[in-house]
This record gives structure tokens, C-alpha cells and sequence, in this order.
């Protein structure tokens, strides 16, 4: 981030003959700033997803493997949809990270100029 600096001179009365300098920083809104850190934030969170939703789809198939094993008569189960639909989010999420990690790496090779 880019700061810029801005000096204010203002002179006290002429019997001190001093001047007195006041420094301020001002930060100052950096567009690239935030596209940067909102790929780095997208990329953590479709990571997490993908985490999360292969944990659930795997305890969907092994319960899954329970329920076809309790009851053979059992075609579809609810655990065999609700582990494909698991199975998706993480196909879904992946994509997404991989997608959001080349906008992130080819937004600083532009950067860098290669």
C-alpha cells in the first residue's frame, strides 16, 4: 500500500520565530490491493470446501456401505445422492481454486513484467 505523505507548515507568532511542522500520512485506496487479496481469500475458502466436502462425501459412502450392507434390498439411498452431490461441491470448489490461483499468478507476473 502506498502512503503518501503531506507536510503542513504553519509559522507561530513572529515573537517565537520558530515554525512548527505537522506530518500526516493519508492512506490512499490501491484498487490492485484489493483484487489481490480477494483471490487470496477465494482460493483459502474453495480450499476449505473442497476439505469439508470430501470429508462429508467420504462419511456418506461409508454409511452408504452401512445401509447396503444392514439392507439389500435398498437401490438408491439418500446417502448415495447426498454423497454425489458432496462429490460435485468438491469438483465445484476445486475448480475454483485452481481457476482463482491462475488469475492470482498471472495478475503478478503482469505485475512483475516479465
Amino acid at each position: 500500500m502506498k502512503i503518501q505523505k503531506v507536510t503542513y507548515q504553519s509559522s507561530l507568532p513572529s515573537n517565537t520565530r520558530s515554525k512548527l511542522v505537522l506530518r500526516r500520512t493519508r492512506k490512499r485506496f490501491n484498487p490492485r490491493i484489493l483484487i489481490d487479496r480477494t483471490i487470496e481469500t477465494t482460493a483459502i475458502i474453495s480450499l476449505l470446501l473442497t476439505s469439508f466436502s470430501g470429508v462429508a462425501a467420504m462419511g456418506c459412502w461409508g454409511i452408504e456401505i452401512i445401509e447396503t450392507n444392514a439392507n439389500s434390498n435398498i437401490t438408491i439411498s439418500g446417502w448415495q445422492q447426498q454423497k454425489n452431490i458432496c462429490l460435485g461441491a468438491m469438483l465445484v470448489s476445486c475448480s475454483i481454486f485452481l481457476g482463482s490461483s491462475l488469475v492470482g499468478a498471472s495478475f503478478s507476473i503482469q505485475r512483475d513484467k516479465f
